[in-house]
């Protein structure tokens, strides 16, 4: 019978069950052995290989535990999860109750202010030049030159943008200067040698301006001296004046012809009348009836020179003259170039001082007059100024859809010409009451062309008031006018007082008020304006 030693500490780590096991163990542990190599008898696995096999045990049974722990985590917070859907879906009766009650009554409610109370009208408006015209040369232009036909433009002088001064050539139509001078008076006639009128004392005082005095001519006769000077303003534009009838030299040559001849007859009435009475004959009679007969025929034909001598002369016909109001003018478009027929509207011309143009609509016409002040305000440069209003139209404008000018020098019938009132760029005009708005101070040459917003003060309290929103005002069955001031707490109905008042103007939703029967009411008071009812 075999000795069997116990097992080591080592082999019962390993987990050796038992004899069977050992000799398992060592019948390995042999054949791995090398040749030759002796074993102690009962010797189980080797030291290292049990440790391996321990720590891949611990390593397992650490793992099983963490998953037991993540699967009970995830069970709670499932639950949790349920029972918190569970409490958000079952209420009580009470709380059902509760949240199908009506909400509690809300205040509206506003303070008390005191400033001054403005009634404005608001529009949309356009800078633009005191006076807008359209020139247009006619066929006369033409017929001056001796060509006949239809107008050409022969020379540009002036380009688009250019500042326009009182005598400089604008253009040239079939060879013949077109200018402009100052004066408010439209041309609507050919300026002739002996014509009257305020357009001829306009033509006087435009030469006079330019250095070309007009004599001893009276004002708005167009005299000697009137022709003198148009003579020198020609040549100082380097063109021949017009004569007023091409047939006028003739005309004078034939009246002076005629006034030779009857002087003529004076001189031989005379010297019959002294043979006659030198001879004491009895013809002495008849040579002085003859000699009367000959002074009256040259009275008449003295009178027909002088007439042929004043009609004669240079003219400034209507198509090479343009009135404007002022200078610096601008010149804003030519629509033609050098050689190309003239069409209606050939230059546009802007003049005077700029103002503001805009158009009420029917409701609001009224409300505006002459003389209101009115804020000006550019959004797109920031820019302000303030103005003046300085007419308002009495009849609508009619619908225009931008058409051309009417004819030479063609004005709106408010001076402004094709800016007068209507759309900027010839665009539709759905038309209105035309409102003119002049600046307080010179506005900034930015501000040339641009759209700008119009603040009209219609009305004013001039001082300070107390004012209210229209909604906090009411009035009593017995006429009396009143507003609720609200305590600390605006829901407490019983800190509120009733205030009567006195309504005065009224402006923008809000309403001036006092008052009256000793009630106090002060800048800054809570006012109830309106209250929502459950």
């Amino acid at each position: 019978m075999k000795h069997q030693e116990p097992p080591d500490t080592e082999s019962a780590v390993d987990g050796s069950d038992g004899p069977e096991g050992s000799d398992e163990s060592e019948g390995s542990d042999e054949s791995d052995r090398p040749a030759g190599a002796g074993s102690s008898p009962g010797a189980g696995s080797s030291p290292a290989a049990g440790s391996t096999d321990g720590a891949d045990d611990a390593r397992a049974s650490l793992g099983r535990r963490r998953r037991i722990l993540t699967w009970v985590v995830a069970g709670a917070v499932a639950l949790t999860g349920a029972g918190i859907a569970v409490a958000a879906t079952i209420r009580s009766p009470a709380q059902v109750a509760a949240d199908a009650a009506p909400p509690p009554a809300s205040v509206l409610a506003d303070r008390v202010e005191r400033r001054v109370l403005t009634s404005s009208v608001v529009v949309r408006g356009t800078v633009a030049a005191e006076q807008t015209l359209a020139v247009s040369p006619g066929a006369g232009a033409a017929a001056g030159a001796g060509t006949g036909g239809k107008p050409v433009v022969t020379r540009v002088n002036k380009q688009p943008g250019a500042a326009v001064r009182a005598g400089e050539v604008l253009v040239e139509v079939s060879g013949r200067p077109v200018f402009a001078l100052a004066g408010a008076l439209p041309v609507y006639r050919d300026l002739k040698p002996g014509a009257t009128g305020k357009d001829v004392g306009q033509l006087q005082e435009g030469l006079k301006a330019l250095g070309h005095p007009t004599g001893k001519d009276p004002a708005g006769t167009y005299g000697p001296g009137t022709k003198a000077a148009v003579t020198a303003l020609y040549a100082a534009l380097g063109h021949t004046p017009r004569p007023a009838d091409p047939g006028d030299a003739e005309k004078l040559q034939a009246a002076e012809d005629a006034a030779d001849a009857a002087q003529r007859q004076v001189t031989t009435a005379k010297t019959a009348l002294a043979k006659a009475k030198a001879g004491g004959g009895a013809d002495t009679a008849e040579a002085q009836q003859q000699l009367a007969f000959a002074q009256a025929d040259l009275a008449k034909a003295t009178g027909r020179l002088e007439a042929a001598r004043a009609a004669s002369g240079p003219m400034v016909p209507a198509d090479e003259l343009v009135f404007v109001k002022g200078f610096p003018a601008r010149l804003d478009a030519v629509k033609a170039a050098v050689g190309e027929p003239v069409p209606d509207g050939l230059l546009t011309l802007s003049a005077g001082a700029p103002v503001i143009r805009s158009s009420l609509p029917a409701h609001q016409k009224d409300l505006v007059k002459a003389g209101m002040k009115v804020e000006v305000l550019s959004e797109a440069t920031g820019l302000t100024a303030t103005g003046t209003v300085a007419s308002v139209a009495t009849a609508p404008t009619p619908a225009t859809s931008g058409s051309g000018a009417a004819g030479h020098g063609a004005a709106a019938p408010d001076g402004g010409g094709s800016g007068g009132g209507g759309a900027p760029g010839g665009a539709a005009d759905a038309g209105g009451y035309a409102l003119t708005v002049t600046p307080d101070q010179t506005l900034d040459t930015r501000l040339a062309g641009q759209g700008v917003r119009l603040t009209v003060t219609a009305a004013s309290s001039g001082e300070p008031v107390l004012v209210v929103p229209l909604s906090a005002v009411s009035a009593g069955a017995d006429g009396r006018t009143t507003v609720t001031v609200l305590g600390k707490d605006p829901a407490a109905a019983d800190e509120r007082r009733r205030v009567e008042v006195r309504a005065g103007m009224s402006a923008d939703g809000m309403v001036q008020v006092e008052p009256v029967g000793g009630g106090a009411l002060a800048d800054g008071d809570r006012v109830l304006v309106a209250q929502a009812k459950p």
